[in-house]
């Protein structure tokens, strides 16, 4: 039977982070994935202002040790309450819901909540990290 324990940083919060949805970066965006920009700001567009604006506080933490040389972004899922809108601000938390390790790999869930500038749900972001060892 594998060993799984508790490691790391698990229930370690960060900071928030404000984040402006510029209608040009929204855009730009939209047609790298071939949606259309008229559309609005695309659901995908969640890995900048949700994920993409928090992790780099879990890399950047000294006590996560998170090794980019064995790191594999394992799994990612969003969920909205709503869109956001393009030139809306909005603001994500992110917090590390787990940290273990089995069989000589670690294993980090990363959650982060996006709320506009009322308080109100946009996003919930959900990440799994493997780091090798």
């Amino acid at each position: 039977m594998s060993e799984t324990r508790a490691v790391g940083v698990a229930g370690r919060t960060y900071p928030p982070v404000t984040f402006e949805i510029e209608p040009e970066r929204a855009a730009a965006f939209a047609r790298s994935i071939g949606a259309d920009p008229a559309a609005g700001v695309p659901p995908t567009f969640a890995a900048v202002y949700s994920l993409g604006a928090t992790a780099p506080q879990l890399f950047g933490d000294a006590e996560a040790a998170v090794d980019f040389a064995r790191l594999l972004h394992a799994e990612q899922e969003f969920s909205w309450a709503r869109h956001p809108r393009a030139g809306e601000t909005v603001t994500s938390r992110g917090h590390v819901a787990s940290d273990v390790s089995r069989r000589g790999m670690r294993f980090v869930s990363f959650e982060t909540e996006t709320t506009d500038g009322a308080g109100a749900p946009v996003c919930r972001s959900k990440a799994l990290f493997v780091i090798r060892s």
